[in-house]
């Protein structure tokens, strides 16, 4: 008889006292009820270690509390990653001030089961907005267009907080180079696995409250003052210097990537040094786009500028 499907659960935290004990509670209510959290906490000087303790106490081996490196989130989230003593079969990333839904591990689960799952493998889904009370505000954008290589490269596709990886996953995260520069684990994760043709289910259907409040380090605006925002962010360089980061990271992966998805990295890598016209033009072979009009248009406003 095979062994239950243990999913390790992967939660960052940094002065995250105010909503972690719902964050925790929501862990404690999944119908998969196979799981550990590895809590790695950045430094924390309000009472969130003193709740994890607390939690510690009642779960017993289901929780373990770990040193962060005190580096930023995406360091945090990627030193669990490679880190020996984390153990499972699956992994979750966790923020510290969500709600889980009681079946967001048992349906991400099994979303990925319908696949053969031989090389990496990414649940991701959309997230229900709400405040910091937990009023709901409405939800996260749907995507209709597949995921994909040539989405990865410009866009990321949903939070890491609605992501479950499996090992091979795990594996190919975790040969991330000491002291990297890392945009985000969740678009360097869609980066890697869709890089690999890798199994990638997107999921219409929240899963889990995703609080939006003023001490979101990432939140999730998509109104139309935010979109401007993020278009004038993207037209000053800052998607330039993302890119910039996110092709560094992928340069290890390269060689061993599909022949069809080197050939769009390497299309994508000379298009942002070349002239305009050349630089338009293998834009356009790669086949790179982002999920809305609106972002597409931003996309060719960057190209066009010399942003991308």
């Amino acid at each position: 008889m095979n062994e239950p499907t243990v999913i390790a659960i992967l939660l960052c935290t940094y002065n995250g006292s105010a909503y972690l004990r719902e964050q925790l509670d929501s862990f404690i209510a999944q119908t998969h009820e196979r799981w550990v959290i590895y809590a790695s906490d950045d430094g924390s000087t309000d009472e969130t270690l003193d709740i994890l303790r607390q939690y510690q106490q009642r779960l017993g081996d289901q929780l373990v509390i770990l040193d962060g490196p005190r580096q930023g989130f995406a360091r945090n989230f990627l030193s669990l990653i490679q880190n020996p003593a984390v153990k499972g079969d699956y992994f979750a990333f966790s923020d510290q001030d969500d709600i889980w839904l009681e079946d967001k591990l048992a349906r991400s689960l099994a979303a990925l089961r319908q696949h053969s799952l031989d090389g990496p493998a990414l649940y991701c889904s959309r997230t229900d907005l709400v405040d910091a009370q937990g009023r709901h505000l409405g939800f996260s954008p749907y995507f209709h267009k597949p995921p994909s290589f040539e989405n990865a490269l410009v866009q990321s596709l949903a939070g890491a907080n609605t992501m479950l990886i499996n090992a091979c996953t795990r594996q190919l995260l975790a040969a991330t180079r000491p002291g990297a520069h890392i945009v985000a684990h969740d678009w360097l994760t869609y980066l890697v696995v869709s890089g690999y043709q890798g199994v990638i289910v997107y999921d219409a259907q929240p899963t889990l409250l995703y609080r939006q409040h003023h001490t979101n380090l990432i939140g999730c605006d998509s109104s139309l003052r935010s979109r401007l925002t993020r278009l004038t962010c993207a037209l000053r360089g800052r998607f330039s210097e993302w890119n910039d980061m996110n092709l560094a990271l992928m340069a290890m992966y390269k060689p061993s990537l599909p022949q069809r998805n080197r050939r769009i990295l390497e299309q994508f890598e000379v298009a942002r040094r070349s002239p305009l016209l050349k630089r338009l033009r293998l834009l356009g072979r790669t086949g790179v786009y982002r999920q809305t009009l609106a972002g597409n248009l931003s996309l060719l406003a960057a190209a066009v500028l010399n942003k991308l």
